[in-house]
């Protein structure tokens, strides 16, 4: 399933409407960026889609403050069908392990990780290099720790946020980077539903690992007072649906896509550094085995090249169509 498959017409940068004051847009924009911290300190992360889409919606309409409320429903024209697809995607993936009933792997990425390293877990390794002896999810953070857990956490805004800036500049280039998105959580759901997997943190609990490893993932934002935001996302998800990492893999996804629109080579560099990041985070934290964060890129790269291929025939029939043989393709990122 994936984005609409005509773009919508590019949308200009319109200023403010001439007659309003230029300060209407960054009034708007400040107040949206008070109203959103004021609910992540009070209420918590929006993890629920449709607040979500809520709070994306009304980054536009602060965006295009003081334009028509045609303008401002376009928002809700253009995103619904993408977020029916990830309403679907969040529900059904609590469930992925109960829909067929297969049974939960635990040994496998034991032994692939374990045949990897030569015979010690990465996970525990670096617990023991980075954590502290003994490793306690209570234990006093590393400045790593708060780099760590933030690169984390932008698995939660990264692409969605993404989107959002692409649809205000790009819309032909949002359907392209959203087709990849979906796309993406669409086949790491399928996979889900018939590969269940436990990750380092549930093997360990479950009695799996003969290393003691601790899911750490929570604590570099303890002492910044907002370790809690682990617990209400982790209560989110299913425990299970680790192979493939979709932090991983779309990671990798946005940096496949950014290089490709990026000029210069530290800026390349930079984007290219987000995947390998994150994974040393998720192996280090217990929450993904290296095995299931190679899956994850290696989806990105199966489901980029497919998007592709697909946006480059759908060009071509374009083309053909036309009266005079020619004409704009589809614009790649």
């Amino acid at each position: 399933m994936t984005a609409p498959a005509t773009a919508p017409p590019a949308a200009p940068d319109e200023a403010v409407p001439p007659g309003r004051p230029r300060w209407w847009r960054p009034a708007a924009l400040t107040a949206y960026a008070a109203a959103l911290v004021t609910w992540v300190v009070t209420v918590g992360l929006p993890t629920d889609p449709f607040l979500v889409f809520g709070w994306l919606w009304a980054a536009t309409v602060a965006w295009y403050v003081g334009q028509p409320w045609r303008r401002q429903l376009d928002f809700v024209r253009d995103w619904w069908p993408a977020f029916a697809v990830l309403v679907v995607y969040m529900y059904s993936r609590g469930l992925s392990d109960e829909l067929i009933g297969m049974p939960v792997s635990y040994t496998m990425p034991v032994r692939v990780d374990e045949w990897l390293t030569g015979g010690t877990l990465p996970t525990a390794y670096l617990q023991d290099a980075l954590c502290g002896d003994p490793c306690l999810r209570s234990s006093d953070p590393r400045w790593y720790d708060v780099v760590l857990t933030t690169v984390y956490y932008t698995h939660f805004v990264a692409s969605l946020t993404l989107a959002l800036v692409l649809w205000v500049r790009d819309r032909a280039a949002w359907v392209v980077w959203l087709t990849r998105y979906l796309a993406m959580n669409v086949a790491g759901l399928v996979v889900y539903v018939l590969y269940p997997m436990a990750p380092p943190w549930l093997a360990a609990q479950d009695g799996y690992l003969a290393e003691e490893v601790v899911r750490l993932t929570g604590r570099g934002w303890r002492d910044l007072g907002l370790g809690g935001f682990h617990t209400a996302l982790a209560a989110v998800g299913n425990p299970v649906a680790a192979m493939p990492s979709l932090h991983g893999g779309i990671a990798m996804l946005i940096a496949l896509y950014a290089v490709t629109r990026l000029r210069g080579r530290w800026w390349r560099g930079l984007v290219l550094a987000y995947p390998v990041v994150m994974g040393f985070a998720l192996v280090y934290y217990a929450e993904h085995y290296v095995v299931d964060i190679a899956a994850g890129w290696a989806l990105a790269v199966v489901v980029t090249g497919a998007c592709v291929v697909w946006e480059r025939r759908r060009a071509g029939r374009q083309v053909a169509a036309r009266p005079d043989g020619a004409g704009p393709g589809v614009r790649r990122g």
